[in-house]
């Protein structure tokens, strides 16, 4: 092919970089070019030195002044006294950033002094505060104005498991919450979860169909990694469900409760798997995710239905300060045994600041006989999107900006044709106060019956 010095400069660290991964990591790779002028040709030859093999004397902590050290050095991969491996070293960095427990991970990897064979490892982390204990207020332009008070704790003790208290209040929903995980409730990293809830929904509010919910919920949680970037997860969930019709309520609402009544009580087992190699726990450069996941009641459960999903997101950085995002999204769910359909409770919604921006939250797809949205058993969506630094801020790590183009359907079987698009411009800003996501975007195949929104913004609430 083509000479290409870029191709060859890369090979060059590939070698350097596998021998690394062998403990040779002060290995040195040169490329010399025989060129041939008459036949425009370049022999191409690799002078490898690979130095002498080095093993890990001592792996040293800093920083971690609320942190437990065994917390850290749980997620290590690379081991004292084994070779060196230039991958296992910052694959172990990359697991100590996705703890979301620290600003800032350095890694040094000094020689040992007296010694031609023996490295430190180093790591420096910079804390950040990992407990809250916060009353506030956000704003949504779906919920209203949001009255919180939260207490949690991602580190509890500097132990590793995560705590968390909470009590939300805005115009859609009253939410009661409390979670426990302990990430490592085995030494081999299976985790163990509990939750317990309460949550008052009035769906109008959420520009959804006339009801009202209330329910109870109960849970626990496991998650068994099989490998490096792959975890399974189970779930065993309890829910008691109350629905009630106001006097706007639509025909397909009181038409269901008529046949199904208005309690329900439900246990719904649900699976998952996880595949993430993403480099960073906030705003990620590189790697991606994805998630399947399905859940079904139980035969005998006052209701009879199942749920399946699956969602990617790849993360390329193109520069250095350019960062390309590909997202995409399918969800499926429906009645089966004594249950004809989908609850429409459980429906799926899309539009808004989260999904097809553009459009006002939770307005595409099928309405009701009072012409108001309400959801369908079958959702598409995706995203494109690039990120840059805000200008003159390029160092800062809590706020980006990005351009994007949306796209994103519901309704009650797959059909491209009720597709809508939209493109524009976003903001995102983990501020003290809260997080804050903002977009101007514009919708590209607007319908009669589509609710156009073109500036969206959420504060106070996580992205």
């Amino acid at each position: 092919e083509i000479f290409s010095r870029r191709n060859a400069t890369e090979t060059s660290k590939a070698i350097s970089d596998r021998l690394g991964d062998d403990g040779y990591v002060f290995a040195n790779v040169n490329m010399v070019p025989d060129i041939n002028e008459a036949d425009k040709t370049v022999a191409m030859t690799f002078f490898v030195d690979p130095g002498k093999r080095v093993y890990v004397n001592r792996i040293n902590m800093r920083g971690n002044t609320k942190t437990r050290d065994e917390v850290l050095r749980r997620e290590l991969r690379q081991m004292e006294a084994s070779w060196a491996s230039n991958t296992k070293i910052e694959r172990s960095k990359t697991r100590l950033e996705r703890l979301g427990y620290f600003e800032e991970v350095n890694v040094e990897t000094p020689p040992v002094v007296g010694t031609s064979d023996q490295i430190d490892v180093n790591y420096t982390v910079v804390e950040r505060p990992s407990g809250n204990l916060t009353a506030g207020v956000g704003f949504s332009q779906t919920q209203g104005i949001i009255l919180n008070a939260n207490i949690s704790q991602d580190n509890v003790f500097g132990s590793g498991k995560r705590l968390n208290l909470a009590f939300n209040n805005s115009d859609v929903s009253t939410n009661y919450r409390f979670g426990f995980l302990n990430p490592y409730f085995t030494l081999d990293g299976i985790s163990l979860g509990y939750e317990l809830g309460y949550r008052s929904t009035d769906a109008r509010q959420a520009n959804i169909a006339s009801y009202t919910t209330d329910v109870a919920n109960a849970g626990m949680n496991f998650g068994i990694p099989l490998n490096e970037f792959d975890t399974l997860r189970f779930n065993a969930d309890v829910k008691h469900t109350s629905l009630d019709t106001t006097p706007s309520s639509s025909r397909e609402i009181t038409d269901f409760i008529a046949e199904e009544g208005d309690s329900f009580l439900t246990f719904a087992p649900s699976i998952g798997w996880t595949h993430d190699t993403l480099n960073r726990f906030v705003f990620p450069t590189s790697g991606g995710q994805q998630r399947l996941s399905a859940l079904a009641t139980v035969p005998g459960s006052d209701l009879e239905y199942y749920k399946i999903s699956y969602k990617q997101q790849e993360y390329f950085p193109i520069a250095k300060d350019l960062t390309f995002s590909l997202s995409a999204e399918a969800a499926y769910g429906d009645g089966y045994g004594k249950t004809d359909d989908l609850p429409f409770f459980e429906n799926y919604f899309a539009g808004g600041v989260r999904s097809v921006r553009g459009f006002n939250d939770n307005t595409l797809g099928p309405r009701d006989s009072t012409n108001r949205p309400l959801g369908g058993s079958t959702k598409l969506a995706g995203s494109a999107e690039l990120f840059f630094p805000v200008p003159f801020m390029k160092e800062s790590k809590s706020i980006r900006l990005g351009t994007f183009i949306d796209a994103g359907m519901v309704d009650d079987s797959f059909s491209f044709n009720e597709m809508r698009y939209s493109a524009g411009i976003s903001g995102e800003w983990l501020s003290p106060f809260g997080a804050i996501s903002v977009s101007v975007a514009k919708p590209i195949n607007l319908e009669d019956q589509d609710d156009e929104r073109n500036f969206q913004f959420s504060f106070g609430s996580g992205f």
